[in-house]
């Protein structure tokens, strides 16, 4: 792996469950990841209560916004991370791939959602810890 790992989320719509973990884990790395996420099928904006549970945590959302997945991204990432895309998410040999099982947020009230997210960030949390090592305790 490179100095600074890349991390590709990949979800079916990148609203939801993509963009809370590429939030989170930019939060968390502060900028020693190169966190990208993209959608097989991105839809044309973000779920909004995401947004607003991300917001409740005080994380920024405003320059995010659904993206399809690139050919480039998923070349240079070391860690691909799939969220219920299941066949829609090309597969790319030589690559790590974990695929997260999560419950889809679309569509869900935020009390809803809280769960979701939180789930998230437990595994984000754990995926930092693995990449980074103690190191990732260190300014987090």
């Amino acid at each position: 792996m490179k100095d600074r790992p890349v991390v590709l989320f990949l979800c079916v719509h990148n609203a939801g469950r993509s963009l809370a973990a590429k939030v989170l884990l930019d939060h968390y790395a502060q900028g020693r990841i190169d966190v990208r996420s993209a959608g097989s099928e991105p839809k044309e904006e973000l779920n909004p209560s995401v947004v607003a549970v991300l917001h409740e945590l005080g994380l920024d959302t405003s320059r995010e916004f659904p993206k399809p997945l690139r050919d480039d991204d998923a070349r240079e990432a070391d860690v691909v991370i799939t969220m219920g895309c299941g066949d829609t998410c090309t597969y790319y040999p030589g690559k790590r791939y974990l695929d997260w099982e999560l419950n889809d947020p679309a569509g869900l009230p935020v009390e809803e959602v809280r769960p979701i997210v939180a789930d998230i960030d437990a595994r984000v949390r754990t995926l930092l810890l693995d990449l980074l090592g103690e190191d990732a305790l260190n300014g987090s």
